[in-house]
């Protein structure tokens, strides 16, 4: 006889319980459990005690066997296999070269910031010397046909099926048919097996583990397209980002600006990567020099500072603008574009108590053009500048670019990476950098560098410049 009985499930941590909590004993996440049908067999007495006399107490049989194994000198390593090449040259450079042939690759994004558009622009590029599949459990033959012809995919080269059986998906992924099939999207596809529904932690766990054994059985490389929360993380148990080689997160506004492919994980190369974009009506296309962008409608204003920054290993000179208004209520307003919050926070924190600025009765606004978003903690010299700039109406001279650590005590330490840095903003005709004292001048530009060691001495000496 067999009984139904229902687990909950945390969408974060994939740990399960017998009943309903409002917070997940395991990860301390809130409201992650949901519902998720489990069978469970009741045993026949007699088979209760078989089991009990089959499995006492240090007398359990094996019922495993030797594994085969290989001398590792004698196995091929994985990065000798020929790669796809997309056509974007920084998302190859991401992929590690291209995407690895029997690799199962994650594409996780915002909805409508273009993940569909570049998947189908890699299948265009791909599908002129290799066999594609394009399967979608999300949209219909129609739709995609649609944007396979805005795109200009085509060709015999590449196929297209709607499914939402993930038996079919790595059936069809294990025939060794397609060099390349893409799946969009991991939270559509369901296990028959399983009787809860898809998008379910069970579901996407288990979805992933067919479809990446089926992967490395037929060397077939696998693109899988991932929802996300609306905190931004990827939707789904945590195991799936193990379980897969790359994971790749998608980001910037999908309404307009610039959008960033970066690599989370990949096994098969950097994760210190970047490849920037922009949307246009023929689709994605890279943004060649993306600082030279950036900066091209800026108007140099108090709040304005142009930030010397490093993503990955490149370098990138990013306008800071900040805003300073009086409050008009008892509790002073912070709002972020591109950067964090609490950083914030803790930037004015170190304003007010190391420069004696009085901040607490203004409303502060911060912006990083272009939809950016920085994580480079050698941005908090650039954001100090720029709120004292904005809360005193006086501006930097427009040929200076700001780098630089901030402390709690006020000090400026070193940022990583200063020559690329300096080296971008030479490169764009700027004359002087604002950086840690540490930093060394480039060769040939004695001067370049004003080297700075406390935010307070920073302040007087260069926001008081008209």
């Amino acid at each position: 006889m067999v009984k139904v009985k229902t687990q909950f499930v945390c969408s974060s941590c994939g740990a399960n319980f017998a009943k309903w909590q409002g917070q997940c004993p395991s990860c301390g996440e809130w409201n992650t459990l949901t519902d998720d049908a489990a069978t469970v067999a009741k045993y026949a007495p007699e088979a209760i005690a078989e089991d009990s006399k089959k499995f006492a107490l240090g007398k359990a049989e094996l019922s495993g066997k030797v594994l085969d194994y290989t001398n590792i000198s004698d196995i091929s390593p994985s990065d000798k296999k020929a790669r796809l090449l997309t056509e974007f040259k920084d998302l190859n450079t991401v992929l590690g070269g291209g995407i690895l042939q029997g690799s199962v690759n994650l594409l996780a994004g915002q909805p409508g910031i273009g993940k569909s558009t570049i998947l189908m622009q890699i299948c265009a590029e791909v599908a002129k010397k290799e066999k594609v599949l394009y399967v979608s459990g999300e949209e219909s033959a129609g739709q995609v046909k649609m944007r396979a012809v805005r795109l200009g995919a085509s060709g015999k080269n590449l196929s297209f099926a709607s499914s939402t059986s993930a038996n079919d998906i790595a059936k069809t992924i294990e025939s060794g048919e397609f060099k390349l099939v893409i799946i969009d999207s991991i939270q559509t596809v369901a296990m028959n097996e399983i009787s809860s529904a898809p998008g379910t932690p069970s579901q996407i766990s288990q979805c992933g583990n067919l479809i990446i054994r089926a992967a490395k059985k037929s060397d077939t490389a696998v693109i899988i397209v991932g929802h996300v929360t609306k905190d931004g993380d990827l939707a789904g148990p945590k195991i799936l980002e193990h379980l897969v080689d790359v994971v790749l997160n998608f980001e910037g506004d999908r309404y307009g600006g610039f959008k960033m492919i970066r690599a989370i994980k990949n096994r098969f190369g950097p994760t210190n990567e970047a490849a920037i974009f922009e949307m246009e009506e023929e689709g994605l296309k890279e943004v060649e020099n993306p600082s030279a962008a950036l900066l091209a409608e800026r108007q140099n204003t108090d709040g304005s500072i142009i930030l010397a920054t490093v993503d990955g290993n490149r370098p990138l000179l990013v306008e800071i603008q900040a805003l300073a208004t009086k409050t008009s209520f008892g509790y002073p307003k912070r709002a972020t574009s591109g950067f964090d919050l609490n950083r914030l926070n803790l930037l004015i924190a170190v304003l007010e108590q190391r420069t004696k600025l009085n901040l607490s009765d203004v409303d502060i606004f911060l912006n990083v053009v272009g939809g950016i978003k920085i994580k480079d903690s050698a941005a908090d010299l650039a954001v100090c500048i720029a709120i004292a700039s904005a809360l005193t109406g006086r501006k930097l001279f427009e040929d200076y670019v700001v780098f630089g650590e901030v402390g709690l005590g006020g000090e400026i330490r070193s940022a990583f990476r200063p020559a690329q840095r300096i080296a971008e903003a030479k490169k764009l005709g700027f004359k002087h950098a604002i950086a840690p004292r540490t930093t060394k001048d480039p060769a040939g530009s004695k001067g370049f560098v004003l080297g700075v060691k406390d935010l307070r001495d920073t302040l007087i000496k260069y926001v008081n410049e008209k």
